[in-house]
């Protein structure tokens, strides 16, 4: 580790007490905070210890990973994730049904990757909202679902959406989100701790 990551650490253990939180959840909180530099994501995540270790034994034996926009695959660069979003029968499919290319992708992705996958939507509250209706037909069956779109319009209400069904999960409360912090909640759970 670089003695910069390591010091960036240290001053965000100082301004944000997380030792008391169980290990993944520990990890997920304290690489968004060092990807945003923003605390305050302490108080906003919602977490839930047995859906991240789910999530990270899924990732660990290879399972799918799919994203809602490429900025989050490109965010996680040792892992290889599905998305969907800009192949040309995505492009077909939201044409032909009025849904966003985010969330016809996701559609589209429930197709090959229906048992097991970790989900991750990082920008589009319309790919959380389809992800929640497949999942509620019984057309997927996540190891982990990472809902943290952002935005003014369906952002705070699709993940509140989500925290109303059974699904491991890990979301926020409030509309702030994007690809960056989706991608660091992947990698903590892909990485660990950085300086044990």
């Amino acid at each position: 580790m670089h003695p910069i990551e390591a010091e960036s650490y240290r001053i965000l253990r100082g301004e944000a007490d997380t030792a008391a939180l169980p290990p993944y959840s520990r990890d997920v909180v304290e690489r968004i905070i060092h990807t945003t530099a923003d605390p305050g994501w302490l108080d906003d995540l919602v977490l839930d210890e047995a859906a991240l270790a789910s999530g990270q034994a899924a990732l660990a034996g290879g399972a799918a990973l799919v994203t809602d926009v490429t900025m989050v695959a490109a965010g996680v660069t040792t892992y290889p994730a599905t998305c969907l979003v800009a192949a040309p029968e995505t492009v077909a499919l939201a044409k032909e049904t009025g849904l966003t290319r985010s969330a016809a992708g996701m559609r589209l992705a429930a197709r090959a990757h229906a048992d097991g996958a970790v989900w991750v939507v990082g920008n589009a509250p319309t790919a959380l909202t389809e992800l929640l209706r497949l999942a509620d037909a019984g057309e997927i069956r996540p190891a982990l679902v990472v809902g943290l779109p952002v935005g003014y319009v369906g952002a705070a209400e699709s993940k509140a959406a989500l925290r109303d069904t059974a699904l491991p999960q890990l979301s926020n409360r409030s509309a702030r989100g994007g690809a960056a912090v989706a991608a660091a909640a992947v990698n903590a759970l892909l990485y660990g701790d950085p300086l044990a």
